[in-house]
C-alpha cells in the first residue's frame, strides 16, 4: 500500500464568501470567476478542474500558516459547492498528474527538508520515496508553472 494520501483543503471557510457581491469579495482580496475552459481552473477543495461555466472564487490562501521561515500564502481557486474528496492511498488524480508539480517536503517542525519538480506522472513515485524517510511529516504540492499551492500529501 502506498504511504501517502492527497488532501484537498477544507471548504467551510469559503462557503459564505459565495454569497458576497463583487465589491464585498474585493474587500477580502477575492474575485468571482467563471471557468471558460475545462482546464486551468483547479479547485483546491475537490482536487478537480472546474468545467466550463462553473463559478469559482479566486482568493488568497495561507497554505503554510506556521511561524517558520517557510510561512507562505498564494492564490487558489475554489468551486461553488465543492466537497473535499477522500482519495485512496496513493491515488494521484488528473488534477495533479497532468501538471508540472513542485513538491516541498516538511518535517514536524514545518521546516523544509527536501524539494523537487516533477512531471505529474512522476509524483506518486516521488511521494512514495519521500515518505520512506521518517523525517518527512507532509509534502505540499504546487503547480510549478504558476507557483500556486495545489494540495497536501500526508502519511496514509
Amino acid at each position: 500500500m502506498s504511504p501517502f494520501r492527497l488532501l484537498g483543503i477544507d471548504p467551510r471557510p469559503f462557503q459564505s464568501l459565495f454569497a458576497l457581491d463583487d465589491r464585498e469579495l474585493a474587500g477580502h482580496g477575492a474575485m468571482r470567476v467563471f471557468a471558460d475552459a475545462d482546464s486551468g481552473y483547479p479547485c483546491r477543495v475537490s482536487l478537480e478542474d472546474a468545467r466550463v461555466g462553473e463559478e469559482l472564487l479566486l482568493l488568497p490562501y495561507v497554505h503554510q500558516p506556521e511561524a517558520t521561515p517557510y510561512r507562505a500564502s498564494g492564490p487558489i481557486f475554489v468551486r461553488r459547492g465543492a466537497c473535499r474528496p477522500t482519495l485512496a492511498a496513493g491515488l494521484v488524480p488528473a488534477y495533479v498528474s497532468t501538471r508540472l508539480i513542485s513538491l516541498r517536503a516538511y518535517d514536524a517542525a514545518h521546516m523544509m527538508v527536501d524539494a523537487e519538480v516533477r512531471e505529474g506522472g512522476e509524483v506518486s513515485a516521488w511521494l512514495d520515496t519521500a515518505f520512506q524517510r521518517e523525517q518527512v511529516a507532509y509534502v505540499q504540492l504546487h503547480n510549478a508553472r504558476r507557483g500556486c499551492f495545489s494540495c497536501t500529501a500526508v502519511r496514509a
